[in-house]
């Protein structure tokens, strides 16, 4: 998984029959996932920091948000989202537990990993889809350990990145869903997952932010 991808699954604008948005079986999936997994690269930035602001303080979920970063590129995303988030937020470190009604960044230079013990793990292999963190490696790492236990939403971007990983969740058993192309600034990192059939369910922004709300 972690040799660099440049070039793999081929974009094709296809139509896509859209899933009856939020029906009682994303409820009830979404409700007993115990980890939430966010990726997206460009054009997520100010969804995912609308995003931060509105989960509550008891979530009762451990979030994970990998998006694309420059390499060696200083940055501020987790102080701003820090201050305007109601749960506990920090960049992901080696080797540390992985603890609910948190929120974590991946950080850039490295991949992030889950392991079954119940730590993170960052990896130092080769940029995928030439980014570092990748969203596909995080992804994948959380369908061995989680299954169905796991909920994930790829969000706007404009590679494809996520897809092959969206796919593995779903093949997991957990609850996938992309962003409709649509509704995203950058439409072809979730195009990409709906065209290989990895999003289950396929929300407008709007629909999104009425999941997130949903803590019974």
């Amino acid at each position: 998984m972690l040799s660099g991808k440049s070039s793999g699954l081929s974009i094709k604008k296809k139509t896509y029959i859209k899933k009856l948005a939020l029906d009682n079986n994303i409820r009830k999936r979404w409700q007993q996932a115990q980890v939430l997994l966010l990726g997206g690269s460009a054009g997520s930035f100010k969804l995912l920091f609308r995003m931060v602001k509105q989960l509550p303080e008891r979530f009762n979920k451990t979030v994970i948000i990998v998006i694309h970063r420059k390499k060696n590129f200083f940055s501020e995303i987790e102080k701003l989202f820090a201050e305007n988030s109601r749960m506990l937020l920090r960049e992901v470190s080696d080797k540390e537990p992985i603890r609910q009604n948190t929120i974590y960044i991946a950080p850039a230079n490295y991949h992030t990993l889950v392991e079954e013990e119940g730590f993170f793990s960052l990896d130092v292999s080769e940029a995928v889809w030439y980014s570092k963190p990748s969203i596909d490696v995080t992804f994948e790492s959380v369908a061995d350990v989680y299954n169905k236990s796991a909920a994930a939403i790829l969000l706007s971007g404009a590679n494809q990145d996520g897809a092959e990983g969206l796919l593995k969740l779903r093949q997991s058993g957990a609850l996938t869903i992309a962003q409709d192309p649509a509704d995203a600034e950058m439409a072809e990192m979730p195009q990409s997952a709906i065209d290989i059939q990895a999003a289950e369910y396929v929300l407008t922004t709007k629909e999104i932010f009425e999941l997130l709300e949903d803590t019974t």
